[in-house]
């Protein structure tokens, strides 16, 4: 999988801008402010259909202007495939593939895996626990998609269940003889999201762990704990049916698999609380390598965005990632970075190809 052009209308910053590729590695170098994260962002909105750092569309477009383009073509098993994704205001998202549109997002995802690194990252810890159930869900759902689909099924019953719940909030007696029916089809959803959750964990448990060893020089000892309100002998139909007072009274849906939530540890002490900036630091980039290996024994090596990394890690924890891109097992990386000196000397111990363009 390989990048080959990359063109920019009416995004964010730029007004219009085209980049041809053709090294395993790119860099984006300038300085802060110029628009470096965001050519990084449209990289991400193409494998996504959404930015990673602003989900709202319409906050994407330029400035002054009502519409932005997004083309990206590539070369997949040999074939070419252009992707554009274009947003108007007062308009819906159109994402299209060779020119056909998708009748669904759902359809695109997992298309063009791709990983990124980025000093937002520090959410997964400071940030609720839905910051952590997405991390969980995009990992899954792009090499799952009937995961996917059972997650959309589930967030549109639970919208409407909510719905009910506010208005038949007063009237408990009412609500019971309609409440039932989303009752039935959430419990269906997120039984199969919870088994493939679990299931998802106990395959990257082990490689997360695998990874902050090696960065850390096995260090410290690190878990992640998997918290639900339904487990494999406690089924979601019973919980809502038992809390529906509580439901009630609060006016939403108090359980479900939309409470999930990992648990960071290092040494048996919480990561938010007790880790130090390096640990912190440490614990994210293995969590994202992870999610690196466990796309790639699944789906073709994925995509690599490192945003502006380099500025805030020491000398040995850039020596450890510079030793792991050299690995055979890492395509594309795009980079970003403020300092041109500093990413080409990084760069030029890696035994691949390289660009770098000065934004």
């Amino acid at each position: 999988m390989f990048l080959k052009e990359l063109s920019l209308t009416n995004y964010k910053n730029f007004e219009n801008i085209k980049f041809n590729f053709d090294t395993k590695i790119v860099c984006f170098v300038g300085l802060n402010g110029v628009g470096k994260t965001n050519i990084l962002d449209s990289i991400y909105h193409l494998s996504y259909t959404k930015s990673y750092f602003n989900p709202i569309p319409s906050q994407n477009i330029k400035h002054g202007e009502t519409f932005f383009f997004i083309s990206g073509t590539y070369n997949i098993n040999k074939k070419e495939e252009n992707i554009l994704i274009s947003i108007k205001k007062g308009d819906k998202k159109r994402v299209k593939r060779n020119n056909k549109l998708y009748k669904k997002f759902s359809e695109h995802i997992g298309f063009i895996p791709l990983v990124i690194i980025s000093p937002d990252d520090r959410n997964l810890i400071i940030e609720g626990s839905e910051t952590r159930r997405k991390f969980i869900d995009g990992i899954i759902s792009q090499t799952d998609k009937e995961y996917l689909n059972s997650l959309i099924d589930y967030n549109k019953t639970l919208k409407q269940r909510n719905a009910l719940l506010k208005m038949f909030y007063n009237n408990s007696e009412n609500i019971k003889k309609t409440i039932d029916i989303y009752d039935e089809k959430l419990s269906l959803s997120a039984n199969k999201i919870f088994e493939k959750r679990a299931e998802f964990l106990s395959d990257f448990i082990p490689i997360f762990k695998k990874r902050y060893k090696q960065l850390s020089n096995d260090k410290e000892s690190v878990e992640l704990t998997y918290k639900s309100d339904i487990s494999k002998t406690q089924n979601l139909y019973e919980l809502l049916k038992n809390n529906l007072e509580k439901d009630l009274r609060f006016q939403y849906t108090t359980k479900g698999i939309h409470k999930d939530d990992l648990i960071f540890t290092i040494n048996d002490f919480s990561v938010k609380k007790f880790g130090s900036q390096g640990q912190q630091k440490t614990f994210l980039i293995s969590l994202k390598l992870a999610q690196f290996d466990y796309l790639s024994r699944l789906k073709s090596n994925p995509i690599l965005l490192l945003d502006d990394i380099f500025d805030k890690l020491d000398d040995n924890r850039v020596k450890q990632i510079i030793d792991l891109v050299n690995e055979d097992e890492f395509n594309q990386i795009f980079i970003s970075d403020t300092n041109k000196k500093r990413s080409e000397n990084i760069i030029k111990k890696v035994n691949k190809s390289y660009k770098i363009f000065e934004i």
